[in-house]
């Protein structure tokens, strides 16, 4: 899946993309357009003009974005098809630390809703998919841990278990 890790503008993300799409036919892609190096929050303003350009373009955009809900939903209003909220920095594995924020995103979007960033413990996965998110996106938390094999096995039951949970009511 193309991504845009590492692009700090619009026009990096776009010219990244469309190269993606040249190479290998890539209509669904992940946006991110990082505001800073150190955080690396998500330039919101620069995520939200590629988001349009981009769908206007026929792709389907994965968007990685603060947990501001009034941000999601113009997002989705923008047309993208996933909705990406961090649940903290980067690589922190801090967990979730905005439970309100997270929930109103996914009580008012009609498309996905992964948590993407700062996921530290299989039981930070469980508490997301428990509170209806549609997957997460873990990386940090399985590439630093002594036995990666092991935790990716963790996070996969957590989110196995949230979910039932949230699907049980």
């Amino acid at each position: 899946l193309p991504n845009t890790a590492g692009c700090f503008n619009s026009n990096e993300a776009l010219r990244t993309l469309r190269l993606a799409r040249e190479i290998g036919g890539w209509k669904l892609v992940k946006l991110e357009v990082l505001g800073d190096k150190k955080n690396l929050f998500p330039d919101m303003i620069e995520t939200l003009k590629s988001t349009e350009i981009l769908v206007k373009e026929g792709f389907k955009v994965m968007v990685y974005c603060t947990d501001d809900p009034l941000l999601a939903k113009k997002l989705e209003d923008n047309g993208a098809s996933a909705i990406m909220p961090l649940a903290s920095p980067i690589g922190s594995g801090l967990g979730l630390q905005n439970k309100v924020n997270i929930s109103l995103i996914i009580k008012q979007s009609k498309v996905p809703v992964i948590v993407d960033a700062g996921i530290g413990t299989a039981s930070d996965a469980t508490i997301a998919m428990e509170m209806g998110c549609d997957g997460v996106l873990i990386n940090s938390a399985i590439a630093n841990a002594k036995n990666p094999i092991r935790m990716a096995r963790a996070f996969k039951n957590a989110v196995i278990s949230g979910r039932d949970s949230y699907l049980s009511g």
